[in-house]
Formats: C-alpha cells, structure tokens, sequence
C-alpha cells in the first residue's frame, strides 16, 4: 500500500499578498496612505483628547474609533514591514479591502460626531454654548475648544477620506 499525502495538508492556499513586504510599503501608494491614516488619526486623538471632552456622549465614539483605528492600522503596517503578512494564510487583498471598509464607516460616524459638536454651539460673549437637545444640560466651549474640535472633526474627514481611498484600491487588487 503506498503512502498518500494528508488530503487536508494540501488545501490550504497559499496566502495572497499583492502588496510588497518589507519597507517598499512605504513606497506604493497604499502603504502612504496608510502612515497618512496613521499620523492624522493620531492628530484626530490628540485633539479631542486634548480638550475637556465637554460633550461625552458626542465626543466618545469619535475618541474611541481614533484611538482603535490608530492602534489597527500600526499593527497592519507593522505586519507588512516585518513581512509577517506572508507567513499568515489569508486574502489579504480581501482583509485589506474589508478592514479599510469598516474603517471608513467608523471614521464616517467619527467625523459627523465630531462636526456636530462644533455646529450645533452658538456664540454668547466668545463662548460657544450648545443649547441642544432643549431643556439639559447647557455645555460651554471656550474659544480654544471650539477650534480643537473643528480641527480635530476637518482631520476626522481626511482620515476618512484617505480610508476611503485605501478601500479602493484594496477592492481593486481584490478583484484582479
């Protein structure tokens, strides 16, 4: 009787990487949006985290996906620098297209968070007070925290728009 190779040794594919290993990330366009999304999250966290957080309930969702979406996107990038990507069998054109998907519906939900904050407050003696909902709790932003938060919701929308770009070139390496 001659010996057969393990039918389930041999399924697994081989993984599919179509972005280079190693520090050429850094020079395709994937990997530059990438430390765009990382270094403007980062300013994202910086700045809510730098204020008061005097709006939590508005003002949370967009420090948590800045702060999980900074974490995210180190490691992905660090797994490609350290050409750990090969060494795990996956779709990463498929991880790479999904992951920036969800990335982008979050840092979405984060932007409109954070414009709203800085929309929905009126001037009263160079303070902005948001009035809204009627009948709570009146919240005060100084001058300096109503800037930090237009600063902190126009970086939200360009993370979001460089998630948006990552999510389509990684649909169009998926789909080759």
């Amino acid at each position: 009787m001659a010996d057969t190779p393990n039918p389930a040794a041999t399924s697994f594919p081989a993984p599919t990487v179509s972005l280079p290993l190693g520090v050429g990330i850094l020079r395709t366009y994937s990997g530059a949006l990438i430390c765009l999304e990382i270094v403007f999250g980062g300013l994202v966290w910086i700045l809510i985290a730098s204020t008061n957080v005097s709006v939590p309930l508005l003002q949370g969702w967009p420090m948590f996906v800045s702060l999980t979406m900074f974490i995210c996107s180190s490691t992905y990038l660090a797994l490609f620098i350290l050409g750990l990507a090969d060494r795990i069998n996956t779709d990463w054109n498929f991880v790479d297209m999904f992951y920036h998907f969800i990335a982008l519906l979050c840092y979405f939900g984060a932007f409109l968070l954070e414009a709203t904050v800085s929309s929905a407050s009126a001037y009263i003696n160079s303070t902005a007070c948001i009035r809204r909902p009627r009948g709570n709790i009146i919240t005060f932003l100084d001058y300096r925290e109503y800037n930090i938060n237009v600063a902190a919701a126009i970086f939200a929308f360009i993370v979001t728009i460089c998630y948006g770009c990552s999510m389509f070139m990684g649909f169009r390496r998926w789909r080759k």
